[in-house]
């Protein structure tokens, strides 16, 4: 049976996604007993706040998880290397929002709407992995669609939002749009080329095969969240100078005939969903409109006559949100309900 209230830290508490966790504890009204907030030393002593009260950042070592029931961890792959085997050590359940684990077989890949029965699986490593923010919205809008109708092949387009590279990154386009319209030379720090004004077909570092290891991560994460290796899957991932909320074009070919009408019907009833389609009055999902929400947005849903059942559509979410903090607190509250 499930405890009152717990007592949750939060791993890099001072980034973009572990103030997002912070906000998401408390517009959810999560049941926190007592939170730490954790970081690297150069942000201890810090106050943030929650719930009103202030509350001073601690470094993160490995004895940060005495008497912690649940960990939000937002502080880098090799950060949760070290320190999340030590938080499961001490009794702690993990929800890590890094790539560290995603693939680990003994480490369950959640997105609630999609596979909220795999955080049972917690239990082997005390680690539950939240996945990659295109990864997470691409499958709330498709797997309703492959329940219902199976999906064959997934080809997909993202332009992402700069906020998923960090803080860093919207400062970086911040002073480079700033730069250009004052006509002036801007710097490029964070990416290899610069950002404001143009588009970047990379995102993370190239691997041997030519694809990015962005892209590579909407492939086999999919296949585990959504519990079927044999669906085809090949990805263009693209950084775009938009500050918040990734956009997909996807292109599906499913495996049972599908209108449009059918997908909208369908997906105006899904979990997590919410259909914005309506080409006559300009209407469909846009950055702007997704920044600051938790749903994922679908729109221009339309049929592809170049291949026999085939559907495109256009999906929007909050990279920040939906697409790492908010998701990870709706894992924690699954832990807390059913299994803490």
């Amino acid at each position: 049976m499930s405890k009152k209230s717990f007592n949750v830290a939060v791993a890099g508490a001072t980034g973009a996604v572990g103030n997002q966790m912070i906000a998401c504890l408390e517009e959810r009204n999560f049941p926190v007993n007592t939170v730490r907030f954790l970081a690297s030393s150069k942000s201890a002593g810090k106050h943030l706040t929650f719930r009103g009260k202030p509350v001073i950042v601690e470094e993160l070592t490995e004895n940060s998880f005495q008497h912690m029931d649940i960990a939000l961890f937002s502080a880098g792959g090799s950060t949760s290397e070290k320190f999340a085997p030590a938080a499961a050590k001490s009794g702690c359940v993990v929800i890590d929002n890094s790539s560290a684990w995603r693939m680990d077989p003994q480490v369950p890949l959640v997105v609630p709407e999609v596979n909220a029965h795999a955080v049972a699986g917690y239990t082997r490593k005390g680690i539950i992995a939240n996945p990659n923010c295109s990864t997470i919205q691409m499958v709330v809008a498709l797997n309703p669609i492959h329940r219902k109708f199976g999906i064959k092949r997934i080809v997909v387009s993202t332009y992402q939002a700069v906020s998923g590279t960090g803080q860093k990154a919207i400062v970086e386009l911040t002073q480079q749009t700033e730069a250009l319209l004052r006509q002036q030379t801007p710097e490029n720090k964070v990416y290899p080329h610069r950002i404001a004004f143009n588009c970047l077909p990379h995102i993370d570092v190239f691997l041997d095969n030519g694809y990015t290891k962005e892209e590579m991560k909407m492939v086999n994460e999919t296949r585990k969240i959504m519990e079927d290796d044999t669906i085809r899957i090949t990805a263009t991932t693209v950084r775009v100078p938009v500050f918040y909320s990734h956009s997909e074009s996807i292109n599906i070919e499913t495996r049972l005939p599908a209108t449009p009408d059918d997908i909208c019907k369908l997906l105006s009833d899904a979990p997590g969903v919410k259909v914005v389609d309506d080409v006559k009055t300009n209407t469909y999902p846009m950055p702007i409109d997704a920044a600051g929400q938790d749903l994922t947005f679908v729109g221009r849903i339309r049929q592809d006559d170049s291949v026999a059942n085939a559907i495109n559509m256009w999906v929007v979410a909050d990279n920040i949100r939906k697409g790492a903090a908010t998701n990870a607190v709706q894992i924690a509250e699954i832990l807390s309900t059913n299994y803490l």
